[in-house]
């Protein structure tokens, strides 16, 4: 299968991403960091997480995508891949992700890379979101077609839109032990911007005439049209798993 980053890194994408920050999506690991550490924080992006995730730690960013990564006086960035850490193993204390393991056609082998690196008892922060779970509403008969056709484009990008509800059993399979998790729903974007995003993800997929899901995807992005031009007030939150472990 191949794998991609479906949401793109056009401005909306981008915008949405350069607006977390660690007090935010990354509460629930700061504990975890002490001064001196290295920690590391996987599938970085643009860096809004990274730059304040643990201010007294030797702080390292990793992302697929040069192209993203920002330049910083405090924060290390480099250009890896999830599968292939470049570090020795047992030689970090701390990995955090949020929102890579939806998009990771292989997320057990990188649990795998992840706790080879880490040193024993070194601790992982991830968040991983669950559309299965996310609360949209009002719901209708396009805004449910326009979803399946989100979910289709990100599965053949090689990623899982319901990944959040499995990620705790793939950590333990990797062998982490103390899981703990915890869920957490988030207004990620305004109702009518999820309308907007959608469509314009599926106007992209459609954009190869030879997408093997051409009909389907035809069909969900005229439901995502005519969302995008009804759409009244409504609610958008979305589920994000929360999980800590230890190697």
């Amino acid at each position: 299968m191949l794998e991609g980053y479906m949401p793109g890194h056009g401005e909306d994408a981008w915008s949405m991403m350069a607006a977390r920050t660690a007090a935010e999506r990354a509460a629930f690991a700061r504990p975890l960091f002490a001064p001196g550490m290295r920690v590391l924080d996987l599938g970085c992006g643009p860096g809004s997480i990274t730059e304040d995730l643990a201010p007294d730690a030797h702080v390292i960013g990793l992302d697929t995508y040069p192209a993203v990564l920002p330049i910083s006086s405090t924060v290390d960035y480099i250009a890896a891949s999830a599968y292939a850490l470049p570090f020795p193993d047992e030689s970090v204390d701390a990995v955090f992700s949020h929102a890579l393991f939806e998009h990771l056609a292989q997320p057990l082998a990188a649990l795998t890379e992840i706790r080879r690196v880490l040193r024993p008892g070194g601790r992982l922060a991830l968040s991983t979101s669950d559309w299965s779970r996310a609360r949209v509403h009002p719901r209708s008969a396009n805004v449910d077609a326009a979803l399946r056709g989100h979910y289709l484009i990100r599965r053949r990008a090689g990623g899982n839109p319901f990944a959040g509800r499995t990620i705790g059993t793939l950590v333990a399979e990797a062998g982490f032990t103390t899981i703990t998790e915890r869920t957490r729903f988030r207004e990620d974007l305004p109702y009518r911007s999820l309308a907007t995003y959608i469509e314009s993800r599926l106007a992209a997929a459609l954009a190869t005439p030879t997408h093997p899901d051409h009909v389907q995807l035809t069909y969900a992005a005229r439901s995502a049209w005519s969302w995008t031009r009804t759409a009244g007030p409504g609610d958008f939150l979305q589920c994000w798993q929360e999980l800590t472990a230890t190697r």
